[in-house]
């Protein structure tokens, strides 16, 4: 029998880890008198975002918010050797001033030296909040900072949301993190890896953006059959309500590392539905990779950010730029 103390603390973390895990689902969307059955995709021809001098090989992943008139795109850039986030401001959302890196990789930190990107943006309660992907490349994991404006970022000297247990769905990596405020609760929807490299999408909740909840039944979206277009793959979740549901845009990847932007339709944020097909690219530019979505709602308009590219890579060298489209609901 181990000391009262040990057996305390035993008990204390295996509270611990119970607490790291919950039942629930999101409140019910509000009603609408407009419904969709889905959507069709009307992308801009030209791409909003190109490579420049830091980011000079991809941009990807944006991440828009919209405040007081203006645009804030907080987007992945890589320099050949490591992912960097930078900042973009427009007036409206198609023309972007680059503002130059924010948040880069810190080697002597848990974040290592190859990323500190490929993050979820939200303006929350007066301030900027950023949950974006670092640690090492094999077992990447969501770290979180901080900013009154934009410009001077604060982050947490540790992960916020970190891989599962052993032979989990997300024993090997958690990324792509998309987060939503609905009431006093933020939601995370997020890409997890397991052992076998299948990677699938979960969702957590917080109170506070730094203490998360995995839903215990997790993930809520699997891998297409073989020859889907996500049958090899899927994450990059970007999730909304409107028309009386929560939708979710994400990216399917097949087995020659080709990316498509694939829908389901939910209406409690956790059990989904696939919409059938699937969204391509039409450009020389983003003929072989559409990913990385960010949905606004603006009125009657539901605007998505994507990133594309003209080489089916896994991660980087995509010759990666950054679009826009509206989504165009069917009745």
């Amino acid at each position: 029998m181990p000391p009262n103390g040990v057996a305390c603390a035993t008990v204390l973390l295996l509270l611990s880890a119970c607490n790291r895990y919950a039942d629930f689902t999101l409140p019910a969307p509000p009603p609408s008198q407009v419904t969709a059955a889905g959507f069709d995709w009307n992308p801009d021809p030209s791409p909003a975002l190109s490579p420049g001098d830091w980011d000079s090989v991809d941009v990807l992943n944006p991440s828009v918010v919209h405040d007081a008139g203006a645009y804030f795109n907080f987007y992945s850039g890589f320099d050949g050797k490591a992912w960097h986030t930078g900042e973009a401001t427009s007036s409206d959302g198609l023309h972007w001033q680059k503002q130059g890196r924010i948040i880069s990789p810190q080697p002597d930190s848990w974040e290592g030296s190859y990323i500190a990107a490929n993050g979820a943006a939200l303006l929350d309660r007066g301030e900027f909040l950023y949950w974006y992907v670092a640690g090492p490349r094999e077992t990447p994991r969501i770290g979180l900072a901080r900013s009154p404006d934009g410009k001077q970022w604060s982050r947490r000297t540790a992960p916020v949301l970190g891989t599962g247990p052993r032979g989990s769905w997300d024993e090997r990596g958690v990324a792509d993190p998309d987060v939503l405020r609905i009431g006093d609760t933020l939601y995370m929807y997020y890409l997890g890896q397991d052992r076998a490299r299948r990677q699938r999408i979960g969702l957590a909740r917080s109170a506070d953006g730094v203490h998360w909840q995995k839903l215990r039944s997790n993930p809520i979206l699997e891998i297409g059959p073989d020859t889907a277009f996500d049958e090899n793959g899927l994450g990059e979740p970007a999730v909304w309500q409107s028309h009386g549901k929560y939708w979710m845009l994400y990216t399917g990847r097949d087995r020659r590392e080709y990316r498509r932007l694939g829908m389901a339709g939910s209406i409690d944020g956790v059990t989904w539905k696939k919409l059938p097909g699937s969204f391509a690219g039409s450009e020389p530019w983003n003929e072989k990779v559409i990913c990385d979505p960010s949905v606004l709602i603006e009125g009657n308009s539901i605007r998505v950010w994507f990133g594309g590219g003209d080489v089916a890579s896994p991660d980087e060298n995509l010759h990666g730029r950054i679009g826009t489209a509206k989504l165009i609901p069917k009745p």
